[in-house]
């Protein structure tokens, strides 16, 4: 049986013809709704009192959950079963913020104690370079940091680190962090020329350490290393490059020194990797007292995600809720809006870890499904999204549903009253645009009928989530509320989460199209458009 053949399914579905027909300004009306509908855990506060729904909604949303067995999806993921089916694997990222003293065996192995070994191993590497003594081919210490990598060991650090930058320690005050993961060797380009080779230090992060975007920035690395310096590849590698991958025989393979590597595990996703030694970059950052307290944000909303009651917590509400607007109410999109520049990344980071995840078209046994999954994600930092697609929420055709994400305190720790006035004045704005969607308005002219260019339907659900304050801790908690939102979806759905099965086609086509394009192979057996386009790509050459 499939889920939206259940009872379940179908009671949500008569509900929903019911809801269609309430607007939330006048949902609103009720005095009690914010108390009813806002939840708490440690620093995070999430109010769902704009969305689309009621007590009774959340009550028949519970019920789907039950009959779709959540909380044995929950127990499984955390005990360490296969459920990455295609792959017949565990996802164990929650692993990697539990606490050092407890153990979880796979294959009879305790991972916990492997976890723990690497971030030793992580911890004297950041020890090392913050206290200068990391040095280069010409004895000068490391002052500049690359991450090569891409997807999530490229999304996740690039976010952290921006997200986290008022928690710098000083003793890393004096690196430079630059991240590259185009595969054309842009941004590869941009940086090298403003940088001292005797001074830089590469981090080459790849689950497989076999991708192709980051070994050619990689190798292009080295050869800008080799050229600058004229010393031998040995001393570069052991001197500028840092591994991270899955398969240690490949980093040794190209080169990577046996104390230059760092580990994690085929049992993490790319996308759920920023908490392992993918997570360096951040660590040099913030330092491993910094980096470790962003594990245990996380892993306070493991334990809460484990035992909260389904009706009280805060993952399952949000996945739930989602699921609600997307099967129920026919919403397709979901803008990400952090009023917080600092969470400038946080909406790209977001569009991998629930595009990838849950944008499937077929069920854990591969059987095509009749609902739709994963709504299209996007989105930028709110006062700058106001300038930009703001219009479209507010009055275009589509129906969006959004989430808010600010800070309530900011600059407290600082003189500077100008900041602090501008941290109040976006508040002012976060707020002002969610009740807007909600409730809508018109602009009064002199009494006279409002043309329709100025009026504002509403009725456009959003979420506003609320940290008491960006920290370590708070954003580690954040992060792993969407992880565990993503699985709820995808237990709703019956999807597996955990592979990405739509990525690979792209990479082997790719390289079939390597020879043709470099004049050694046929391109016949393409497709007209393809043949065409190759085509037209050799005559240009050959022009230049």
């Amino acid at each position: 049986m499939t889920i939206t053949s259940s009872s379940s399914w179908q009671i949500l579905q008569d509900h929903a013809q019911q809801m269609q027909h309430s607007h939330l300004k006048e949902l609103l009306l009720d005095e009690s709704r914010f108390k009813t509908l806002s939840f708490a855990h440690g620093p995070l506060l999430i109010d769902f009192s704009k969305q689309r729904i009621d007590q009774h909604t959340l009550k028949h949303l519970v019920e789907l959950a039950k009959t779709a067995d959540l909380p044995g999806w929950i127990t499984r993921l955390f005990n360490g079963d296969p459920i990455n089916t295609s792959e017949a694997r565990p996802a164990l990222h929650t692993a990697l913020r539990e606490q050092a003293q407890t153990s979880l065996e796979v294959g009879g192995h305790n991972i916990i104690q492997d976890v723990q070994t690497n971030l030793s191993r992580m911890e004297k590497i950041v020890e090392r370079i913050h206290s200068g003594q990391w040095r280069g081919y010409a004895g000068e210490p490391i002052d500049t940091i690359v991450n090569i990598g891409v997807g999530g060991s490229d999304l996740g650090p690039y976010m952290a680190c921006s997200a986290l930058r008022g928690a710098r320690v000083n003793a890393g005050r004096h690196l430079k962090v630059h991240f590259v993961s185009s595969m054309d060797g842009s941004e590869l380009a941009d940086i090298l020329g403003s940088l001292n080779p005797a001074t830089t230090l590469f981090i080459v992060s790849s689950k497989s350490f076999t991708t192709i975007d980051t070994l050619s920035n990689a190798h292009t690395a080295r050869k800008w290393l080799r050229d600058a310096s004229g010393v031998n590849d040995t001393i570069i590698n052991r001197c500028h490059f840092i591994g991270i991958s899955a398969n240690p025989a490949k980093m040794s393979s190209w080169g990577i020194a046996d104390d230059n590597q760092l580990e994690f595990w085929d049992w993490i996703g790319g996308r759920y990797s920023m908490w392992s030694a993918i997570g360096l970059p951040i660590a040099l950052r913030i330092g491993m007292d910094g980096f470790r307290e962003m594990l245990q944000g996380a892993h306070s909303m493991d334990q809460h995600f484990l035992s909260a009651p389904l009706n009280e917590n805060l993952p399952v509400l949000l996945g739930l809720i989602g699921v609600w607007n997307v099967n129920f109410l026919d919403i397709h999109a979901h803008a990400i809006l952090p009023y917080d520049g600092r969470l400038i990344h946080l909406p790209a980071y977001l569009e991998q870890l629930e595009m990838e995840s849950n944008g499937k078209s077929v069920n854990r046994v591969g059987e095509p499904l009749d609902y739709r999954t994963c709504p299209v994600l996007w989105g930028e930092v709110g006062p700058n999204a106001q300038h930009a697609f703001y219009q479209l929420l507010h009055q275009g055709t589509e129906s969006v549903m959004c989430d808010f994400i600010v800070s309530a305190r900011r600059y407290e720790k600082t003189d500077n009253e100008s900041l602090r006035s501008q941290h109040t004045l976006t508040l002012a704005n976060c707020l002002a645009q969610s009740r807007i969607l909600a409730i809508g308005s018109a602009v009064q002219q002199n009494d006279q009928p409002v043309p329709g260019h100025k009026q504002y339907h509403g009725n456009q659900p959003s979420t506003t989530l609320l940290l008491d304050e960006l920290t370590p801790f708070s954003f580690g908690s954040l992060i792993a509320l969407y992880e565990h939102k993503v699985f709820v979806q995808s237990v709703i759905w019956d999807i597996n989460p955990f592979d990405q099965w739509g990525v690979e086609l792209g990479k082997t086509m790719a390289t079939s199209l390597l020879k043709p394009l470099q004049h050694q192979a046929s391109d016949s057996e393409f497709d007209p458009s393809t043949h065409g386009l190759m085509r037209h790509i050799h005559q240009q050459q050959e022009r230049s």
